[in-house]
């Protein structure tokens, strides 16, 4: 049996296209293409009925190597903490104070674009530091 080669990630919350924004400036992602004949996403949400305008979103990585991430608007707000959350790594292969000044500045990035940062975690003998922080619709994820 072959393996799965292709994972999306998909996000439930009230306002896809702003939290999928959110994650395409913090990863470097791109709002995918409106669907054939349609010239612009506007156009497209303008051909739907009032209900089902900006339902949903999707980006994707542009070098083609991470998943594509999806965002559907659901009416429930979120109510308890996520089992799944993503990590983004910003500190890959730095230790110690060089670390930490990375995640802060990435962290005061990120801020800046609507996250809260919620605590840092220091590093201890089994993990470096990171950086506990929440989206622009208070999903959780690490800057590590």
């Amino acid at each position: 049996m072959p393996s799965i080669k292709q994972v999306q990630i998909t996000f439930d919350c009230a306002s896809p296209e702003r939290v999928g924004r959110f994650w395409c400036e913090v990863l470097g992602y791109v709002a995918v293409s409106p669907p054939e004949g349609f010239a612009t996403w506007d156009d497209f949400n303008r051909s739907l009925p009032p209900e089902d305008r900006d339902a949903w979103f999707a980006c994707s990585d542009p070098s083609g190597v991470g998943p594509r991430l999806y965002f559907q608007r659901v009416p429930e707000g979120k109510v308890a903490k996520n089992r799944v959350h993503l990590d983004v790594r910003a500190g890959t292969g730095l230790v110690g104070d060089e670390r930490l000044a990375t995640l802060e500045a990435e962290c005061a990035r990120l801020v800046a674009l609507g996250a809260v940062k919620q605590r840092v975690l220091l590093a201890n003998e089994e993990n470096e530091s990171c950086i506990l922080m929440q989206d622009v619709e208070g999903n959780e994820f690490c800057l590590d």
